[in-house]
């Protein structure tokens, strides 16, 4: 039987929501094992001067707990 938790991280980017989350992605990587999946909880933007400044995006993480 396989257990698996769940945790939120946060990611930001420059350049893009996608580029977020797989920096978001990687990084949980170097931290947590088995890592199965991730999903968007929400995407928000930093405005500044009527530009875009930053793309930052909750993900809810999975990973399967080892035995």
């Amino acid at each position: 039987m396989s257990v698996a938790k769940i945790i939120e991280i946060t990611a930001a980017s420059t350049k893009s929501f996608e580029d977020a989350i797989v920096g978001g992605i990687a990084r949980a990587n170097k931290t947590l094992r088995n890592v199965r999946s991730a999903w968007v909880k929400e995407q928000k933007i930093r405005v500044k001067e009527g530009a875009i400044t930053e793309y930052q995006v909750n993900l809810m993480v999975t990973f399967v707990i080892d035995d």
